[in-house]
């Protein structure tokens, strides 16, 4: 386990990060939410981040999203599921989480929109968006996000609250950026002909590596675990 000093002095570092992108954006700091990625520590770092105020936290897999949620019962947390979520563990997600932020399909919205409505509760999601077209990437490609948003206006127990989307891997920041632009330009194109259940407001996008660069193309949910959890002086 990582000390809880150096989680602590890991979470000020990105908060500063944070806070310097946003301002070169002529945004507030305040506007951007970290996601702290927990998938590869335990539910006890998960607490220490908790007390030193971090309220969202991602995970990849449904079965250690669980497992987490078991072992810190009652944690005002809000969890968010950040993977790709299979039809059949549909079940185990609703009711569980904030946010899902890898809707990929009509047939995942419809599995959702069925368990929610048993539940009567909305639950938001984010559309994945393949910006990048890597075959190695989830989400759908660009021309599929009208069909989806069409057939989800007619499912009143979801929430479309913005799109996602992963950068390639790269070592140099600057080349995420391209994406991130296209991913907010596809929403704001998107947002124009949309109402109803359809607000799209978030943007999910940015990593360890490249979420400065995603602050300034506009991301206001950045998916942070490595630089949180990583060995610094």
């Amino acid at each position: 386990m990582i000390s809880p000093d150096t989680i602590g002095r890991n979470l000020e570092r990105i908060r500063t990060r944070i806070a310097a992108a946003a301002a070169r954006a002529g945004r507030r700091a305040e506007e951007v939410t970290l996601v702290a990625v927990t998938k590869s520590v335990s539910a006890q770092e998960v607490r220490v981040l908790h007390d030193l105020g971090v309220r969202d936290f991602g995970e990849n897999r449904v079965q250690e999203l669980q497992r987490k949620q078991e072992v810190l019962p009652g944690l005002p947390a809000r969890w968010h599921l950040i993977g790709h979520l299979q039809t059949n563990k549909v079940r185990k997600v609703v009711g569980a989480v904030e946010m899902l932020h890898s809707l990929d399909s009509i047939r995942l919205a419809e599995a959702l929109e069925r368990e929610a409505a048993t539940r009567a509760l909305v639950l938001p999601c984010l559309v994945e968006v393949n910006v990048s077209g890597e075959e190695s990437k989830g989400g759908l490609p660009p021309d599929w996000l009208d069909p989806l948003l069409d057939a989800a206006a007619g499912m009143p127990h979801l929430r479309i609250a913005g799109l996602m989307t992963m950068a390639p891997l790269s070592d140099d920041p600057g080349a995420s950026r391209p994406v991130f632009r296209r991913l907010r330009e596809i929403r704001d194109a998107a947002s124009s002909r949309r109402a109803g259940n359809a607000a799209l407001t978030h943007l999910s996008m940015g990593m360890t590596r490249d979420f400065e660069v995603a602050i300034e193309e506009g991301a206001d949910l950045v998916r942070i675990g490595t630089a949180l959890f990583e060995e610094t002086p």
